[in-house]
């Protein structure tokens, strides 16, 4: 079995490595599938995504969705850089559906709030505004392959609109989780995530009305015209991680966790985090995001433009979950993280997950 995992892992990073162009650096679309909505994986940067569990592993890596309890629902707010306005929705389930296999169900919104409509006859406004809606629904699927191996796959629906204009994709991940370890200590990880055929965009919104006159001068007509809207690759990325947890008198842990990120369309990421835990009642954790440039944000007054990533190092966040129930088999959580941005009022979230 083990020889299989190492099969499936090469050929993951071979198949990537051939994916990769970095002379289209910056040309993707859908960026959304690159935020991470929820509250506790947000507070390490993702960088447990080896050891991540339950429904939040169907953004980094799937394959952790085979450890949800028997049914868990998980309710997340995301302040997109306080002060512009932006909120994100999210909204998961999962469920066993089986003694070895879990199925997952997870939304996105993104409400960008209202923008003033504007045309080329009016570009002052028209005295209407439109609200633009980003949506991102995935259904998941995971496996217990042995007590060591586990993977998934994940389909994901995006859709992007305004009221004349759309373009909708369809996009796949697939993960695999390694666990080792006398108590199951050592974990690592690897995914694809973002895998699909290019978008575009589509809608009454691209085409316009032009008067034309014959070359005699004589007999005018109308013609309506459209415009052909360019395809956009998906941001398409690799995640290679690895954990280990520290464990003191079966009551206190201590995880330390680092993820490689490849990104086909913008720079490469190192995360870094370490997540304190009393029992399952107490969680602190913190994070680090590093890529290229990102240490010279400043150069004198200046802001250094090599910084290409809102997201400017440190994240932190905490956890309480509260037990209830029959030999206290279900339990309610509440999230709360804080990714520092810079010049920016950083991106908070809060979440509530319950168990059951």
């Amino acid at each position: 079995m083990l020889k299989s995992f190492l099969l499936v892992t090469t050929l993951f990073v071979v198949t990537y490595t051939y994916a990769g162009n970095s002379s289209k650096s910056g040309q993707a679309g859908a960026t959304e599938l690159l935020i991470n909505p929820w509250s506790r994986t947000s507070g390490w940067h993702g960088a447990n995504s080896a050891s991540i569990r339950g429904i939040e592993a169907m953004h980094s890596n799937v394959a952790g969705l085979a450890f949800s309890p028997r049914s868990e629902m998980i309710f997340s707010h995301t302040d997109w850089i306080r002060g512009w306005d932006v909120n994100i929705y999210s909204f998961g389930f999962s469920a066993k559906a089986g003694e070895y296999s879990s199925i997952g169900l997870s939304i996105m919104s993104m409400d960008l709030g209202d923008f003033i409509e504007t045309t080329t006859d009016l570009p002052d406004g028209t005295g209407h505004t439109f609200n633009p809606q980003y949506l991102n629904v995935g259904l998941g699927y995971a496996k217990e392959f042995s007590k060591r191996i586990y993977g998934g796959v994940l389909v994901k629906l995006i859709s992007e609109s305004i009221p004349t204009v759309t373009a909708t994709g369809v996009a796949l991940d697939a993960g695999i989780q390694y666990v080792a370890g006398a108590k199951d200590q050592i974990k690592f990880g690897i995914a694809l995530r973002n895998i699909g055929p290019d978008m575009s965009f589509s809608g009454d919104g691209l085409s316009r009305v032009g008067s034309f006159i014959s070359a005699s001068g004589e007999n005018g007509y109308t013609q309506t015209l459209n415009s052909r809207s360019a395809d956009f690759a998906l941001p398409s990325l690799l995640n290679i991680g690895g954990s280990y947890d520290f464990i003191f008198q079966e009551i206190h842990r201590v995880t330390i966790a680092g993820n490689y990120v490849s990104n086909t369309y913008t720079k490469d990421q190192e995360l870094f985090g370490v997540e304190y835990a009393y029992k399952t009642f107490l969680m602190l954790r913190a994070g680090y995001l590093y890529e290229k440039g990102l240490l010279n944000e400043t150069v004198g007054n200046d802001f250094d433009n090599t910084n290409t990533n809102v997201f400017m190092g440190p994240s932190v966040g905490a956890s309480v979950e509260i037990p209830f129930g029959k030999d206290n088999s279900g339990s309610f959580g509440l999230d709360y993280s804080v990714r520092y941005t810079g010049p920016f009022d950083n991106v908070h979230n809060i979440g509530v997950k319950i168990k059951i």
